[in-house]
């Protein structure tokens, strides 16, 4: 019975060196994305509990958009 020809095995291509690492992120980052999220669900929960009269009454149901605003900023 005839042999079959063994696989040639392709080398991995070296990486280009033009790749840059990421940098990380400033230290203020982290603090202000909880912070703006925090602050956005302290928001809908105070418009919740004050049944509408606050933050701003005016703005009715918007206050709840205006939360999920400032959470999906942080």
């Amino acid at each position: 019975m005839p042999e079959s020809k063994p696989r040639r095995t392709r080398r991995a291509a070296p990486q280009p060196a033009t790749a840059k690492a990421q940098k990380p992120n400033p230290p203020w980052f982290l603090p202000v994305m909880v912070g703006c999220m925090l602050f956005g669900l302290l928001w809908i929960i105070t418009y919740y509990i004050s049944d509408g009269t606050l933050p701003i009454p005016d703005l009715h149901n918007w206050n709840i958009a205006i939360g999920f605003v400032i959470v999906i900023a942080g």
